[in-house]
């Protein structure tokens, strides 16, 4: 399945040409992908600046220079009167522009993606990084999408993305029978995936869209972008769903709140019918500095090879502490039953923290700290409360504008040994992977 640059506009190109009554202006803003705290060279899930309004904490601002060039930098200028970055935690670094693929130049469409390799000293079960002591592909990410925008009257957009790579097998629609949808297109341990397929229509404050998306509950996401951390919570992985196939509305409120409502076939599920389920939520700024999201999915959420039905509530308060410093909370409660089959019910609570710190465009440093109470689910038959406790600290460091590394330690504590890690009851991690986007 490689496409070729070549290939991909070709088809685009005949997708314009077709003929459309709609309007064709773009911009990145209305339904574009942004939920959680770092978006490093492209917005990616959980839609409609969609969740949690950009949480990132921002640079302060630094005296500039004025260069021979004309420019002015953050920092300084070198010899030849052009900008120049800085390791010095007190300032800003000078990036420049992200280097990108297709820039909306193709009838409105963004084409690009990124190639994420990693690296892991130990497993971590029930999770992503699940083959240690190999420099795996991660992601090998291709995207293309023109977003609806409806401010001038009826747009529309569409979006598709292919990922090939270890962590590709996560994000398929195994919710569905064996053949469905992308399940089976595996290769050992690497896999393909289709996380999403859809297209969208925007009308004023409205915009609906159709098809096979990343879902809007939870704060961490399956692209490597979308991410502060190498390593991913349990949370994320045992009690949110990840794609959705159906039918989301956003509604604009106001410039800070928007609410979302829809019908979906279930949990990670291709096109066919895998269930029944109200997917709603809503985002707002409630302060300047805090932006709150709840997110709701009630209903079936698999019926092909267990009819699981039940409740998920997520909860996200994002606050910015400072110009350097944000700190974000979270949690999820997860409840679902089945009459036939109790080794498919689940029951989780979590509470997690992040605190990340800014030192400038360069360098950011994270501490993540989650409490994963469990009930019923990671193939516990007997109910009974079980606990596990997780702490990361990272680094985000970005030597050019396409290109990051997160270096991070993380420690393991599974006080009932309901995970199975592989040193038993608690280990310590190191992991750390680069991220090139294009």
């Amino acid at each position: 399945m490689k496409i070729s640059r070549m290939a991909l506009s070709a088809a685009l190109a005949c997708v314009c040409f077709t003929g459309t009554t709609f309007a064709q202006q773009s911009h990145r803003g209305a339904t574009s992908y942004q939920k959680t705290a770092y978006s490093y060279g492209y917005d990616e899930e959980k839609s409609p600046s969609d969740a949690a309004p950009a949480p990132a904490p921002a640079p302060a601002a630094a005296p500039t220079a004025a260069c021979d060039n004309g420019s002015s930098c953050d920092t300084a200028c070198d010899e030849m009167g052009d900008c120049c970055g800085s390791w010095d935690i007190g300032l800003d670094c000078c990036l420049g522009e992200p280097y990108k693929l297709v820039d909306g130049d193709i009838c409105g469409f963004n084409v690009g993606g990124w190639t994420q390799l990693g690296y892991h000293t130990y497993n971590t079960p029930f999770n992503f990084n699940q083959h240690k002591h190999k420099v795996n592909l991660q992601q090998q990410w291709l995207y293309a999408e023109k977003v609806a925008d409806g401010s001038c009257g009826l747009g529309w957009g569409a979006r598709l993305d292919y990922v090939y790579g270890v962590d590709a097998q996560d994000t398929q629609a195994f919710g569905t029978q064996q053949s469905g949808w992308d399940n089976p297109w595996d290769n050992g341990v690497y896999g393909h995936a289709l996380p999403q397929a859809y297209v969208e229509a925007a009308y004023g404050d409205w915009s609906v869209k159709a098809g096979h998306f990343f879902t809007t509950i939870g704060y961490e996401v399956v692209a490597a972008t979308g991410n502060f951390f190498y390593s991913r919570s349990y949370t994320m992985y045992n009690s949110e769903p990840f794609t959705h196939t159906g039918v989301l509305s956003t509604y604009a409120v106001s410039e800070d709140t928007k609410i979302y409502n829809g019908y979906v076939m279930g949990w990670d599920s291709g096109f066919d019918d895998n269930g029944d389920a109200w997917l709603t939520g809503i985002t707002t700024n409630v302060t300047e500095n805090t932006s709150f999201t709840y997110g709701l999915v009630l209903g079936r959420f698999g019926a092909r090879t267990a009819n699981e039905a039940g409740e998920m509530h997520s909860i996200i308060v994002t606050t910015k502490l400072s110009e350097k410093l944000t700190h974000v909370f979270w949690t999820d409660y997860l409840d679902s039953d089945n009459a036939t089959n109790r080794a498919v019910e689940r029951q989780t609570y979590d509470l997690n923290n992040a605190l990340l710190y800014s030192f400038n465009d360069c360098l950011a440093w994270g501490n993540r700290f989650e409490w994963y109470n469990v009930e019923r689910g990671l193939g516990k038959q007997t109910p009974g409360h079980s606990d596990v406790y997780v702490y990361t600290t990272g680094l985000n460091i970005r030597p050019h504008s396409n290109l990051l590394f997160r270096p991070e330690v993380r420690w393991d504590w599974d006080r009932d040994g309901i995970i199975g890690l592989d040193l038993g009851t608690s280990q310590t991690t190191f992991g750390m992977d680069a991220i090139f986007t294009f």
